[in-house]
């Protein structure tokens, strides 16, 4: 990834999915030459020149200040999650080369955190990075999202709900929403990279992804972008159906770049009562586990 493909792709795609009608500026006359409004109608608006926003759009957003940032958000309307993107950018952009290269987050957790996450018997909870890759969860999380723990072990490859909806064709099955699924999942990925579009794996992610899959190029190429706090999923698992739960993301503070992804179900409802089946489930596994593990200890 291209930190200032990054800035002019983000600001051309919100601009061209404005009118002129829709921000009240008076509808030209003649032919556009161009879907949306034009780079010096976005000036006006944002109350800059026409050649500082044209600089601005071509990549060079370092040094822009919080009232140009602020103008511009209002000009094209951004939204919150939007806002923040750009704000990212323009701080990426600001940063010297030699402090570009941003804390990787660890490939495990802490212990007490492990621990949480295991004291969660009734509700599927894992902890992902910000390329939206498993690096640590509870039992059942694990039997919840079997398919996903497959698809990873299959190729040998990093357990990620975003990779498996996008290179498994059973995410198609195990998604019931797998259009907005992978929607969200590159909206979050689009947002990490503006945070740090300097992050290595995650350019190899994206360009794996890229080559792989034409619905994800395709959703790469609309610059969406999107808070990812807490919403509804539905899932499909082989064994109790479809579940619709509702999944919260809380941060691990003293691990940026770490999220738990809690999912639950209200008590009394067909998904609380396939997850109680998924729990009595993962319980006899682990059981089993770790009694094998006794035996052969005994051995």
């Amino acid at each position: 990834m291209d930190h200032r493909d990054e800035v002019r792709d983000f600001l051309a795609s919100r601009r061209a999915r404005l009118t002129p009608a829709e921000v009240g500026l008076p509808p030209s006359t003649g032919r556009r030459r161009v879907v949306g409004l034009r780079r010096d109608e976005v000036a006006v608006l944002a109350g800059v020149s026409s050649e500082y926003y044209a600089r601005i759009e071509r990549g060079q957003l370092g040094g822009a200040s919080d009232a140009v940032l602020d103008a511009l958000s209002a000009a094209l309307r951004l939204d919150e999650a939007e806002q923040l993107h750009l704000r990212n950018l323009a701080h990426a952009a600001g940063r010297p080369a030699r402090s570009r290269r941003s804390p990787v987050a660890p490939a495990t957790v802490r212990a007490s955190v492990q621990r949480v996450l295991d004291s969660m018997t009734t509700s599927p909870a894992y902890v992902q990075d910000r390329r939206l890759e498993i690096v640590a969860t509870n039992d059942l999380a694990r039997e919840l999202f079997a398919p996903v723990h497959d698809f990873a072990r299959a190729t040998g490859s990093p357990a990620s709900p975003a990779r498996f909806a996008f290179l498994d064709l059973a995410a198609r099955t195990f998604f019931v929403d797998w259009e907005q699924v992978t929607r969200d999942s590159v909206a979050a990925l689009h947002a990490t990279a503006g945070l740090n579009p300097y992050d290595r794996a995650l350019s190899d992610l994206v360009g794996e992804l890229s080559t792989r899959s034409e619905h994800f190029r395709t959703l790469w190429a609309t610059q969406d972008v999107r808070l990812h706090r807490t919403g509804v999923k539905r899932l499909r698992h082989p064994e109790v159906g479809v579940l619709t739960l509702d999944f919260d993301v809380l941060q691990v503070v003293q691990e940026p770049g770490l999220q738990v992804v809690a999912y639950s179900a209200a008590p009394g409802t067909p998904a609380a009562d396939g997850l109680a089946l998924l729990a009595a489930t993962a319980a006899t596994r682990a059981a089993e586990i770790a009694a094998g593990g006794a035996a052969a200890g005994g051995l």
